[in-house]
């Protein structure tokens, strides 16, 4: 069990030490003080500076011996040997948390390495917390503690909330903040975690997931560096009902490799990271407007399984504008009841009912109106988020109040719904709509991404997580295997093989293609070539003897100008079917990742592909097989005729289960094509990597 709460002394502190003050509130050995006095920390503040007696007001000691009680956390903003013989003083103080503000380990080179290696030594020495190296520090608003540098406090403090805010990047993280202060969003908790030499983003979320105080994590990663951890906690958030909302850069190779010089961390491959984030119910944002309108639509903690939008407006031309963007994301826009329809038309005979329901500006008039449209959307529709689009109507003097008044109303008598204002209001007013319980946006397809994702995490929220299935007894030979014998292990793991057989001469091979029956497939057969079809190693349509004999010669010659030959490999030529790929990689951070796709074109040029970290059940990956954009050739269309979805899910999962027990020597698998026909589906190719050991 993974201790989040040992993060405690780092981000609710009852005291604190500053190595490195400074009397001067715009240096990075200054503001901390500075901060903390401005915010009423109503703990112990411990300046240490052997230059001063006294620093911002407060008693300076010389060094860390010299304090006069074992401080909970301290800032280390101090450079080089000085910075190290300070954590290894707190730690014979007895110190449990250290905040190092100092750089130059491992985001720099190898000696940097070096001395960020030997830095973790003493903290594990002690039982000490270490946030950074490289590191800008913290804050817990809500008990004043600021052991932070930034610059953007001059411009205003954290506002009271429930979204906490956890960032590798300071700047950024700090960025983020500012941005939903501007918002008038409430984050009175922000950690960010430098180089990461100790505390992860993985500890961070773990201790959100588990904080009273915070209901909604907003993150941002670079990469990923311990799975333990971060998949720990990314299941804790779900099972205590706590959405995560994660920007994830470097989907690019150049951000890729961005992320990696800039946090010394490892960026895996993006779309093995998307797939572990889907599986644990956290949403990924594409940018900062959207992680925080997704942050604010989720404080209201309501979470439908199966959300439907509905929508009252006074623009024709803004309700098909959010139709637009509902059907974008899939998002359910059902239309009234019939008779509902009648009974609106019956009030305001020119109005447009269906959904998006038009009560049109003759509400203005009847301001009552407003309130009986509003309530026949919640009542007759039924609907579990409504939008209402009333622009400048909403926030103006005339109309305002009346508005407000209406639709304040009947959310009061539906506090189960997410409701949702599109106005322009001034700040005060846009407050006044948001005290009294409504998300507002000007913008109202904003509005529609963002309660469109309180589904997402309503079916993640519900979802019970399935065990893992059992895995068998897999024996790995010493070096990589070739096809023949590759298929043999994947066959004996319960992922079957098109009938075949290894041979050693034309004469065995003849006897063979007779026995499948024509036509048959001849490849070469060598450990060493694994990539047959680049160098002609693969003949299809094997139509006769005489082409049996002359094909067997000519992929001998073939393959013993490429490695060592142990024969040619006779197959039953499958015709019809559906082909697909299956693949395992073994993602450095996740550990063995299964694929599945739809194959030729569809795997290598519209990458129609779905991931998933291993094992995993049948249902499961039933759910991979359905997801891709292709499954409807496996479903029969256009007159196909349907795959064994079963047989082919069976496949999947047993190539899952196989992966995870063949362990850390297994490199990759590679199935392609497999051939899903409608009775069973069958791998006609297989290579399988090992390392060696």
């Amino acid at each position: 069990m993974i201790d989040f709460a040992s993060l405690d002394p780092l981000i609710r502190p009852r005291s604190i030490a500053v190595i490195g003050a400074s009397d001067d509130p715009s240096r990075i050995g200054g503001r901390p003080i500075a901060y903390m006095q401005s915010q009423n920390f109503q703990g112990e503040i411990y300046p240490v500076n052997p230059k001063r007696d006294v620093i911002q007001g407060l008693r300076a000691y010389a060094d860390v011996a010299s304090l006069p009680a074992v401080p909970d956390v301290a800032v280390i903003a101090v450079a080089g040997d000085a910075a190290m013989e300070a954590v290894a003083a707190l730690g014979e103080k007895g110190c449990r948390g250290i905040i190092m503000f100092t750089a130059g380990f491992a985001e720099m080179d190898e000696a940097g390495a070096a001395r960020q290696e030997a830095l973790v030594r003493i903290v594990r020495r002690y039982g000490m917390r270490l946030l950074g190296p490289n590191c800008l520090g913290l804050f817990n608003a809500a008990i004043g503690f600021y052991p932070i540098f930034s610059s953007s406090f001059e411009t205003g403090w954290p506002l009271p909330g429930r979204i906490g805010i956890a960032s590798q990047s300071g700047a950024y993280g700090t960025h983020v903040y500012s941005v939903a202060r501007n918002r008038f969003l409430g984050t009175p908790v922000c950690v960010t975690t430098g180089n990461e030499a100790d505390v992860s983003l993985g500890d961070v979320l773990g201790w959100m997931a588990g904080a009273p105080e915070v209901d909604v994590i907003c993150a941002y990663a670079e990469g990923i560096r311990e799975s333990e951890k971060f998949l720990a906690a990314l299941d804790l958030a779900r099972r205590n009902k706590k959405p995560i909302v994660m920007m994830k850069v470097g989907r690019s190779a150049l951000g890729g490799e961005a992320a990696k010089s800039h946090t010394a961390s490892i960026a895996g491959d993006d779309a093995v990271t998307d797939a572990v984030l889907r599986e644990f119910g956290v949403l990924r944002a594409k940018n900062t407007e959207e992680a925080l309108d997704i942050a604010y639509a989720a404080t209201r903690r309501i979470y439908p399984v199966h959300n439907t939008l509905g929508v009252l407006t006074v623009s024709g031309g803004a309700g098909v504008l959010i139709s637009d963007a509902a059907d974008l994301l899939g998002f359910a826009m059902p239309a009234m009841p019939e008779a509902a329809q009648a009974m609106l038309r019956e009030k305001i005979s020119f109005c447009a009912p269906r959904n998006p329901v038009d009560c049109t500006a003759q509400t203005f008039n009847q301001p009552a109106m407003i309130g009986e449209f509003a309530e026949s959307l919640a009542v007759d529709g039924g609907y579990t988020s409504i939008i209402g689009f009333f622009t400048q109507a909403g926030g103006s003097k005339s109309m305002g109040g009346h508005i407000r008044t209406q639709m304040t109303r009947v959310m009061r008598q539906h506090p189960d719904r997410l409701w949702c204002m599109s106005v322009i209001a001034p700040a005060k007013m846009v407050q006044e709509y948001q005290d009294d319980g409504f998300l507002v946006f000007e913008d109202p397809t904003r509005a529609v991404v963002a309660l469109h994702a309180m589904e997402f995490f309503g079916r993640a929220f519900a979802a019970e997580p399935a065990p893992p299935p059992p895995l068998p007894v897999v024996e790995l030979p010493a070096t990589t295997p070739s096809e023949a014998e590759a298929k043999r292990i994947l066959a004996a793991a319960g992922v079957p093989a098109v009938p075949e057989a290894a041979c050693a001469d034309a004469e065995s091979a003849l006897r063979a293609a007779e026995a499948f029956g024509y036509p048959v497939v001849l490849k070469i057969l060598s450990p060493d070539i694994i990539h047959k079809s680049e160098i002609g190693g693969v003949i299809l349509d094997v139509l006769d003897a005489a082409a049996v004999r002359e094909n067997f010669a000519t992929l001998i010659e073939r393959g013993t100008a490429h490695g060592r030959m142990e024969g040619v490999l006779v197959a039953k030529q499958i015709k019809g079917g559906t082909e697909m790929a299956m693949g395992i990689v073994n993602d450095p951070v996740f550990g063995p990742i299964a694929m599945v796709g739809l194959g030729g074109i569809f795997i290598e040029v519209l990458k129609d592909v779905a991931f998933r970290r291993c094992p995993f059940g049948q249902a499961e990956a039933e759910a991979m097989i359905r997801g891709l954009k292709g499954f409807s050739l496996l479903d029969g269309a256009r007159g196909r005729p349907k795959a064994d979805l079963a047989a082919l899910a069976a496949t999947l999962s047993n190539l899952s289960t196989f992966a995870s027990a063949a362990g850390p020597r297994l490199l990759a698998v590679d199935i392609n094509p497999v051939f899903a026909l409608p009775a069973g589906c069958f791998a006609a190719d297989a290579v399988i990597e090992l390392a060696r050991g």
